[in-house]
This record gives C-alpha cells, sequence and structure tokens, in this order.
C-alpha cells in the first residue's frame, strides 16, 4: 500500500493573509529603495486575488522631525503576495496637510 500525501499542490495552498502581505510589502519597499517604510496607509484586495497597498516611506530625515520628507508609494502585488510593481505618487513635508 502507497501513503496519501498530506501536502496541498501548489494551485490549493493558502494564500497570505493581509498582515503577511504588509509585511512583505513594507520589507520589499525598503530592500528595493534602502529607505525605512513607516506605514501602510491603505491596503485592497482585488476581485481576482491580487493586492494593492499604499505604503509611506521616509526619505528625508529633517531636525524637527515635523519638516521630514515622505513619499507616499502605491505597491501592487499578486494573489501570492509576491511584488509585480511600485511606483511613488507623491513626495511630501510630513508637517504638511493636503490642500484638500
Amino acid at each position: 500500500m502507497s501513503e496519501k500525501s498530506e501536502q496541498k499542490p501548489a494551485a490549493e495552498a493558502k494564500a497570505p493573509g493581509t498582515a503577511q502581505v504588509l509585511r512583505s510589502a513594507r520589507e520589499a519597499i525598503e530592500e528595493l529603495t534602502g529607505l525605512e517604510s513607516e506605514s501602510v496607509s491603505s491596503v485592497a484586495r482585488g476581485e481576482d486575488g491580487s493586492w494593492t497597498l499604499h505604503v509611506e516611506v521616509v526619505e528625508l530625515r529633517r531636525i524637527p522631525d515635523s519638516v521630514s520628507m515622505l513619499g507616499s508609494y502605491e505597491m501592487t502585488l499578486d494573489p501570492d503576495g509576491e511584488l509585480t510593481g511600485y511606483r511613488r505618487l507623491r513626495r511630501y513635508e510630513r508637517g504638511r496637510a493636503d490642500p484638500r
């Protein structure tokens, strides 16, 4: 008699959860840019299982910290949580609100 394998095929493997995707995205942007990620300001999962995140990154530290420069990056990840692309949407001073 042969024993059945307990492992699931790759297609049936469980997709990563939101927290795992957030950690992965922050690590990826830090590795790619060499900059410190500060926060994730939004996360959304598409109908196809892909992910879109907005990550705030410290681009230039200044004293006082309220005038440090931040960048807002949009990141896209596939359903498995692998990075498929990123781009900077805007650059702004920490202490300044959007004009809207």
